[in-house]
């Protein structure tokens, strides 16, 4: 699927392509609006109904992805719950031998995440993935989500590559456009991001379901 030999920098998006989208998932769906109704003192089917357009709004922008934004609008300690069900935090499989090929060739490896640097710590504290990668970047250190065209050339100053000899793996159609916009030259979609529910369709995208068939060819 991939020339490797046609490959210097390999761009990895963190929630629901190296960790299971599930507990993110689970969080925003059922958690959030668990807590929400018992600071309101709602249903939780009304907080549900109540938090859904909301969080819509906010889709594709910084804020979506800012703890700090949700616990001030909701007046609930967003980093502090997650905590609470870190346990919930998996690697996706077959992704830490994937990590461990990529780490020992010359290829130079970045996280890049819109997850803010509040859940960043917590999901590398619980996976310890973080020796892996030869740099760490959170969209909020740019202001902007990945989604957004500028996101691009903000990363390309702070961590230059060749477009064409990059690889970027996200489970984000709108994000895959974005960087297709940009010219990144090769790109993979993850069609299970969460392993608790059936695969996605990513039109327009080579997909995978898990890192296996990235590791073919890969020395």
């Amino acid at each position: 699927m991939i020339e490797w030999n046609k490959i210097d920098t390999i761009l990895l998006d963190m929630d629901g392509t190296l960790l299971d989208l599930n507990f993110d998932n689970h969080f925003w769906q059922e958690f959030v609006p668990q807590k929400f109704s018992e600071k309101a003192g709602i249903s939780v089917e009304t907080a549900k109904h109540q938090l859904e357009p909301r969080f819509k709004s906010m889709e594709g922008k910084i804020e979506w992805y800012c703890l700090d934004y949700w616990s001030e609008v909701l007046e609930l300690d967003i980093t502090g719950l997650k905590a609470e069900i870190a346990g919930l935090i998996e690697v996706l499989p077959h992704v830490i031998e994937f990590l461990e090929k990529v780490s020992n060739s010359s290829k130079k490896v970045i996280l890049v995440t819109n997850a803010h640097r509040g859940s960043l710590g917590l999901k590398m504290e619980k996976t310890c993935l973080q020796p892996f990668f030869d740099e760490i970047i959170s969209s909020h250190d740019f202001g902007i989500p990945k989604e957004h065209p500028g996101f691009w050339p903000s990363l390309q100053r702070r961590q230059p590559f060749d477009k064409e000899r990059t690889l970027l793996v996200d489970d984000s159609l709108a994000v895959l456009n974005s960087a297709r916009q940009y010219g990144i030259r090769h790109l993979i979609s993850v069609s299970k991001p969460d392993s608790t529910r059936p695969s996605k369709k990513n039109d327009g995208f080579q997909s995978i379901e898990d890192f296996r068939v990235l590791m073919q060819g890969l020395c």
